[in-house]
């Protein structure tokens, strides 16, 4: 008979994943948030918050699934 090879996945990967998508919603609701201003501004509203959290969400995010990625060798 054949034997297969088994890859394990890393958890480390599902969370790169996570981190992507996270990180890409922020940003994307921050974008979306700049483009149609509320009425009322928050106080810091100019240091985009959103922005920063979600460009480093989505670089973590790529960084785990690039290193962590199934089938590496």
């Amino acid at each position: 008979m054949h034997e297969q090879k088994q890859t394990n996945i890393s958890i480390w990967f599902f969370i790169g994943g996570l981190l992507t998508i996270y990180g890409a919603l922020i940003l994307g609701a921050d974008v979306w948030s700049q483009s149609h201003p509320p009425a009322q501004t928050v106080v810091l509203a100019n240091l985009r918050v959103g922005f920063w959290w979600g460009i480093l969400l989505l670089v973590l995010g790529l960084f785990y699934c690039i290193k962590f990625r199934p089938g590496r060798d």
